[in-house]
């Protein structure tokens, strides 16, 4: 007898219920850049589609995604260079246009949206860097209260997720213990728990004007050459009590999606960055790529990998090519 696995491919309906992954709007996360100010939509050139968008403006473009099956929302601040300082005040000031846009989010769309949030000094820093900075040095255990009470004014303000994006050692025990303390013990962290010095954050850091002012970010995020560390990442971050572990970027590594998804028993997420998502975009403007070909393929190779939660610039495309009935 000889196998024949085709027999299985013959039509669309077998393909179907033999479909190992399925990958739907349920595992998106659509970002946001927010801006201070009103009626501001200003695209990033190095991701077109995508907007730094005020308050005003992200309500109705979260208004749509919720539509299309899009509950689950990451948020991140450009925040204005006068605003920033070396310890990053801003990022728990009340007067902080990002916590506030977790109030107004919610008073408008209350539980139907899941919101995640980005914790780590960059976005507020005259450094630029995800911890505090004294010479040449990140200093970790002193970056630890900061990112606490970031993290506790976005609880307040009503985020679902905290989301430690900054790899300094102890800060989801640091944060748990901060939450929880203040009676958050609901709201979740969201450990960005492999996240490799990557060359794929450069579009990101054009939309955030977030790039180091000098040096690099090599001594706090992972080496690229590096797999098992990823398992001690892991299990620190699962020790100390986080409730979802993600790996970034994810194209370049399926391969530590896949491990963490095989060791450990909480949801795995997995941010398909701004690199990947601009370097597909610019393949498929010059004709080299197929859109509604190459990005549900992407979309579903770090499923496939393991990922739980999928971050990624192209969920609201999906979602819409999902309704019109274009995948199959």
């Amino acid at each position: 007898m000889q196998r024949r696995p085709r027999r299985n491919r013959r039509t669309a309906i077998t393909r179907g219920f033999l479909k190992e992954t399925q990958l739907s709007t349920s595992n998106l996360v659509q970002p946001f850049f927010l801006a201070d100010g009103t009626k501001v939509k200003d695209e990033v050139k190095s991701m077109p589609g995508n907007f730094r968008m005020s308050i005003d403006v992200a309500v109705e473009e979260m208004r749509s995604c919720i539509e299309l099956g899009i509950r689950s929302f990451i948020l991140f601040p450009a925040v204005d260079e006068s605003l920033k300082d070396k310890r990053a005040t801003y990022g728990s000031s009340a007067n902080n246009f990002y916590l506030k846009a977790f109030e107004v989010f919610k008073s408008e769309f209350g539980d139907t949206v899941n919101l995640i949030t980005d914790v780590a000094m960059d976005p507020y820093s005259s450094d630029g860097h995800d911890g505090l900075v004294e010479g040449d040095e990140i200093l970790n255990d002193e970056t630890l209260p900061i990112l606490g009470d970031m993290a506790l004014a976005q609880a307040k303000a009503g985020a679902d997720i905290i989301g430690p994006s900054d790899m300094m050692d102890g800060r989801v025990e640091y944060i748990r213990s901060v939450l929880d303390t203040n009676g958050f013990e609901h709201v979740g962290i969201m450990s960005y728990t492999a996240k490799y010095a990557s060359a794929f954050y450069g579009p990101f850091r054009d939309a955030l004007d977030s790039a180091p002012k000098k040096g690099d970010k090599k001594t706090y995020q992972m080496d690229p050459a590096n797999k098992r560390e990823a398992l001690l990442e892991a299990e620190l971050d699962f020790s100390e009590g986080a409730d979802y572990m993600m790996v970034k970027p994810a194209l370049p590594y399926l391969d530590i999606i896949h491990v963490l998804k095989e060791n450990y028993d909480i949801p795995i997420a997995a941010y398909n960055v701004s690199g990947e998502c601009s370097m597909l975009t610019a393949a498929c403007q010059n004709g080299w790529l197929e859109f509604e070909k190459a990005m549900p393929e992407m979309l579903l190779s770090i499923k496939r990998a393991g990922a739980d939660v999928i971050i990624t610039y192209f969920a609201k495309e999906y979602a819409q090519m999902l309704k019109d009935g274009k995948l199959q």
